[in-house]
């Protein structure tokens, strides 16, 4: 019973803006009237939100590299480096940006790159760092618990003994076991990126506003043509998300 009272309240919204993008007016009722696929083909067309999209899947696929660079030897030296202590400190750290509200560090954002020394508020570049720096975490704890789980420490160490080199190790035996995880803690930072909001609309300037910033416009106009909008944002984190879910099956299988 709480499964499927949790499944209506959390599918009865998005199936009324599923059922509300194609409808030709929408005021007052509970459902719209009309049967029209208008609203789809002015998203498209709208220049603003053409520019949105491109702004998000730009933004994702940065935010995706900064990540994939940055959290694979963080979770390798969280995993098997140091005492306990260190790997305590790792933990905390690489946690901290899902225990500080994204608002506080928007506002530090707007102090600290705001100033004449570093004048870049509302580039597209400190998006993307803003972002990576909230979605670390979840790529972080998805490596290190498969590093820790399939043993690659032991492995790279009887490769050491064998007179492998680092990178060798690194290309031979942790990449090749850590694809399943990396494609899945990819797609869900790529999820999570696509549908970020509040340190986006903090963060993005006028020409870098990725799409759920220009998404929030939209409700101040036609009912249909705002769930549209969110129809396809809604369709574009799915995707994402169907990605993570399909690799973390991978990563089970093997």
């Amino acid at each position: 019973m709480a499964v499927a009272l949790y499944l209506i309240y959390l599918l009865v919204p998005i199936a009324l803006l599923l059922v509300g993008s194609f409808g030709a007016r929408w005021t007052n009722t509970l459902l719209p009237e009309g049967l029209t696929f208008d609203w789809y083909a002015q998203v498209a067309t709208d220049p603003s939100f053409r520019r949105a999209f491109t702004t998000s899947l730009t933004v994702a696929a940065g935010v995706a590299a900064t990540v994939l660079v940055t959290a694979t030897p963080l979770a390798w030296a969280l995993a098997t480096g140091g005492g306990a202590a260190s790997r305590l400190a790792l933990r905390l750290i690489a946690l901290l940006p899902i225990a500080v509200p994204e608002l506080v560090l928007a506002f530090g954002f707007v102090v600290v790159f705001s100033t004449d020394l570093l004048p870049f508020l509302g580039t597209t570049w400190l998006l993307v760092a803003g972002i990576a720096v909230i979605t670390l975490p979840y790529m972080v704890q998805t490596l290190a618990a498969d590093i820790r789980h399939l043993g690659l420490a032991t492995l790279e160490q009887a490769a050491e003994s064998l007179g492998a080199s680092g990178l060798r190790r690194f290309t031979d035996i942790v990449l090749p076991s850590l694809r399943h995880s990396l494609l899945s803690g990819l797609m869900t930072v790529t999820a999570l990126t696509i549908g970020e909001f509040q340190l986006a609309n903090l963060v993005s300037g006028f020409l870098s506003r990725p799409y759920p910033v220009v998404l929030l416009q939209a409700f101040y106009g036609a009912a249909g043509f705002a769930c549209a909008a969110t129809v396809v944002l809604l369709a574009l984190a799915l995707l994402a998300a169907s990605g993570a879910a399909l690799a973390a099956r991978g990563t089970a299988r093997a």
